[in-house]
């Protein structure tokens, strides 16, 4: 969605049912991110000015998977730890569930659950004591927090492992800990960075599952890779990034329709190979007609009992 047009104005996808707002929730279809010419610029005492981001712009929405695709080194893991608020942007703006990820961190940081490759586990707690010290860092009731466990151990079949401490866990299992502790607040906005890397491939699968049925449930997530077969499995739309820009914006069909190329792959590297010679539309903005559709106190301290 090209920013100005009714549909960024309004923060609601244009041409799409939006369902009423359930007290202090939101609804399917509702903007839940909206970036606006986000950049991010850092020095390198050998190389000079590193321009990591050059003024990319997209919103996500409640209920859908937004998938970003790029080579290592194109963005991706930049754009998503600013809206994350593990790092401050050198211009733009970026806002999460309505909150500026500069001036509101804190209450950004209550809007979302992040996921990398790298999320670490503590080797000495177990299952449960790190998704239960993960919600007491967000301040749960002990009563909700027990509860919310008891689901999420339930839901992420990780019973048999509740009691595991963390170095004794899988790769998988700890993947499943890291899933767990960014859900255990109930964020609206999911943010997964290279989650499936490093992981065989029954495990990514499993995840790749998880979080279609996060999508189900209303969630908003961006979901960062570099793997064509992931995009095409999940995503609703994509955003396609290089050296920091952001070439194309849509949902896959419009994107194949609009470039000509059916298979996801060819169309990656044509944009790639168009951006080089300085062809490629910026930001991404598809022609009319065809524009690509967005953009009491014992107790409070009480550990859970069981799972």
């Amino acid at each position: 969605m090209v920013e100005g047009s009714p549909g960024a104005r309004s923060g609601k996808r244009p041409g799409r049912f939006l369902v009423p707002l359930p007290a202090g929730g939101f609804g399917a279809g509702e903007s839940m991110i909206q970036v606006r010419q986000l950049a991010k610029h850092y020095f390198d005492l050998r190389l000079g000015r590193i321009e990591a981001l050059r003024g990319i712009s997209f919103d996500a929405y409640a209920g859908e998977i937004f998938g970003l695709l790029g080579a290592n080194g194109a963005g991706k893991t930049t754009t998503l730890r600013i809206l994350a608020t593990l790092l401050q942007p050198s211009g733009g703006t970026a806002t999460v569930g309505g909150y500026d990820v500069v001036r509101q961190p804190a209450l950004v940081r209550r809007q979302i659950g992040y996921v990398s490759a790298n999320t670490g586990v503590y080797d000495r707690m177990t299952a449960r004591e790190m998704v239960e010290h993960f919600g007491r860092l967000y301040g749960l009731e002990q009563r909700v927090l027990c509860r919310r466990i008891d689901e999420l151990f339930e839901r992420l079949q990780m019973r048999e492992i509740a009691e595991l401490p963390g170095a004794k866990m899988s790769t998988g299992m700890k993947q499943k800990v890291s899933i767990a502790r960014a859900l255990v607040h109930d964020p609206p906005v999911l943010i997964f960075d290279e989650a499936t890397v490093g992981l065989d491939v029954v495990v990514a699968r499993s995840l790749l599952q998880i979080i279609g049925t996060l999508r189900e449930s209303g969630k908003c997530i961006v979901f960062s890779t570099h793997i064509m077969r992931e995009v095409e499995r999940l995503c609703d739309r994509v955003g396609i990034i290089h050296h920091g820009r952001l070439l194309a914006l849509g949902t896959l069909e419009e994107l194949k329709r609009h470039y000509g190329h059916e298979d996801l792959e060819d169309l990656f590297y044509h944009l790639v190979a168009e951006s080089g010679s300085g062809a490629a539309r910026h930001e991404g903005e598809l022609p009319a007609p065809e524009q690509a559709s967005s953009l009491a106190r014992s107790e409070a301290e009480r550990p859970c009992d069981s799972v």
